[in-house]
């Protein structure tokens, strides 16, 4: 009898993550949620996923996490990195060492669990490793300067990624999810506010908020990008990319397809 597949999904605590560790349960995998609020994956526990802490940007709670499943289930064969969150706020209003843990948390987290789980897949000649990017990773939006120019690293990566592991039967996947039904404006806004509110960007700063929280009232469900994460991890030859939910195709079409001036234009009517 085949083993079932292990998962790991980062970030499990809400929002898509919790979505996705919900959906990989209800099809049978073995699921490994990690956050670093573990009282908030208690609901996945009783459905049965392993829950731990988890601070991705430190080394040893990587390693605890990675350890702990090769004891317990040999290795990981599916890692969702869905770990994440926004940083907005005027370039200069936003100091180096937020911008700095911006990336620590968006990338250099993302790719020290990576780095963590390829020994097995390698070993095994298989795996699952599923990116949550974001549109923002094609585009780019006013006072988002950080998040945005993780996002466009972590496509780049994933690019490359996809190359060095092919060769060993590792996929590596990107998901591109357009405006969410998640927590994500209301952990963006504050901060920014408290950078920007009050300068020299303030009044850039408070259409950012209005058109952020209007867009969001209606956002696509988190398990729109759920579905779309276990069809990629189930396909035999998943896609390279999945654009997913409102906004997604739309916004990164017509940055492909206008040049910087025209996008520039639509962003800035979109906020006016």
């Amino acid at each position: 009898m085949n083993k079932k597949a292990v998962a790991l999904v980062t970030g499990a605590s809400s929002g898509m993550g919790k979505e996705i560790a919900k959906h990989l349960l209800a099809d049978g995998y073995i699921v490994y949620g990690s956050a670093r609020r573990v009282e908030k994956m208690r609901d996945l526990e009783e459905k049965g996923a392993n829950i731990i802490r988890m601070d991705i940007t430190k080394e040893e709670d990587v390693a605890n996490v990675v350890n702990t499943i090769q004891e317990q289930n040999e290795g990981v064969d599916i890692l969702i990195n869905n770990a994440g969150f926004a940083t907005y706020g005027a370039v200069e209003d936003t100091t180096i060492d937020d911008a700095r843990y911006q990336f620590e948390v968006n990338l250099f987290g993302l790719a020290g669990i990576t780095k963590a789980v390829l020994p097995y897949m390698r070993e095994q000649k298989r795996g699952k490793i599923a990116n949550i990017s974001s549109m923002g990773g094609k585009i780019y939006t006013p006072l988002g300067a950080w998040y945005h120019a993780t996002k466009h690293a972590l496509e780049a990566w994933s690019d490359c990624l996809r190359f060095e592991v092919s060769p060993f039967g590792i996929d590596v996947i990107i998901i591109e999810p357009g405006i969410i039904e998640t927590e994500f404006a209301d952990v963006m806004v504050d901060p920014m506010m408290e950078r920007s509110g009050n300068t020299a960007y303030s009044e850039l700063a408070e259409k950012i908020k209005a058109a952020t929280l209007d867009s969001y009232k209606d956002g696509s469900p988190a398990s729109e990008v759920a579905e779309t994460v276990l069809k990629a991890v189930k396909a035999g030859k998943p896609k390279t990319r999945y654009a997913v939910g409102k906004m997604a195709k739309t916004f990164i079409f017509f940055r492909w397809l206008l040049g910087d001036r025209m996008f520039d234009r639509i962003v800035r009517n979109s906020i006016d």
